[in-house]
């Protein structure tokens, strides 16, 4: 699968990233299919450049973007605002699921903590 993700290069203390497309499959910072624009979090304002045609190119042929990309996306209204909204109120109900289950399980644990 083709990911739209971040790669970190900068200094210490000085993060920059590129928005590059790779494949799933490499390292953070491995080879790069194509370079697709740059994110600075230090700048004060135009801290994002994209290449809105190619992202929407690569989008059209399957290419999934990471969580923070799709943010990024979805300011710019390359990808549904609306399913992103859906997919993160999706993930924290999973969140709370899990957290749920996991202080049941370990209530019962105690439970039968005292009962020994």
């Amino acid at each position: 699968m083709i990911r739209i993700r971040m790669s970190r290069i900068g200094k210490p203390h000085r993060p920059f990233f590129r928005i590059n497309l790779i494949d799933s499959r490499t390292k953070r910072d491995g080879s790069v299919i194509e370079p697709l624009g740059w994110y600075d979090p230090m700048a004060k304002s135009d801290n994002v450049k994209l290449n809105e045609e190619r992202i929407k190119y690569w989008l059209s042929k399957g290419a999934q973007p990471s969580d923070t990309v799709r943010n990024f996306l979805a300011d710019r209204n390359l990808v549904n605002v609306d399913k992103v909204k859906a997919l993160h109120a999706k993930r924290i109900e999973s969140k709370k699921k899990t957290a749920e289950r996991a202080a049941a399980a370990a209530s019962g644990a105690k439970k039968e903590e005292k009962k020994s």
